[in-house]
């Protein structure tokens, strides 16, 4: 065999391993049959103030939550960056030393008047796997932690209680563990992190495992989303 011909089969076999591995991380399924809270138990609505208002969740790579929610009806904005640890305006590189404490996160500004932030936490929950503590997929660390910063009482309440209430219905086959924590504060991510899915639909990690996720959720949330949601 020339050199030539044995280099293009090594790369070849490269490739086949690369996209195996990424397959492996695409296999992700929306849980059905999942419990929403009733009126009831979301109680009166808080007192209109004609704004927005903001929520912030952790749930692995934060261009795959970024690109969910950017495609809601309601939401005005996301922004991907870091919550929850000690280091002030970390870099990506710090975050992924997992010594900071801070997850990858979003920052949704969301219109309550359009989008109520129960709807949020079930867009949340069934766009991630909130059984694995510290992990999602292959990706490992606590800055891929399932985590809900509350902006508020009444979110870390409504957030408490929808957890209770997917745990009592056994929709995992695992507890819940995603952390519910007070929010502190927010430190956007890098410019390049930013927009990540919608600027480089071809990227090999968007085609393999961005693409798929958002296509599935696409087809549970079509009644949430916005009317020129790619």
């Amino acid at each position: 065999m020339s050199r030539k011909l044995a280099w293009a089969a090594l790369a070849a076999a490269v490739a086949g391993l690369f996209g195996s591995l990424f397959a492996l991380r695409s296999e992700f399924t929306v849980p059905e049959n999942f419990p929403v809270l009733d009126a009831a138990e979301i109680g009166p609505d808080a007192p209109p103030t004609g704004g927005t208002e903001l929520a912030t969740f952790g749930s692995g790579c934060f261009w795959c939550t970024e690109a969910v929610f950017q495609q809601l009806k309601g939401v005005t904005k996301v922004v991907s960056g870091y919550s929850g640890g000690s280091e002030k305006n970390p870099t990506y590189e710090q975050v992924c030393s997992g010594r900071t404490g801070h997850a990858e996160v979003i920052q949704v500004t969301f219109d309550p008047a359009v989008v109520s932030y129960p709807e949020l936490l079930e867009v949340f929950w069934r766009s991630h796997d909130p059984t694995t503590r510290n992990r999602q997929g292959n990706d490992v660390g606590p800055q891929y932690r399932s985590v809900v910063f509350t902006h508020s009482d009444r979110q870390r309440q409504l957030a408490e209680l929808y957890k209770q209430k997917i745990d009592a219905a056994q929709v995992f086959p695992r507890p819940l563990v995603t952390e519910i924590e007070p929010f502190t504060a927010f430190y956007p991510a890098e410019a390049y992190h930013q927009n990540y899915f919608a600027d480089n639909p071809r990227q090999p990690y968007c085609r393999a495992i961005i693409g798929p996720k958002v296509e599935k959720l696409k087809a549970v949330f079509a009644t949430k989303l916005k009317a020129d949601a790619p």
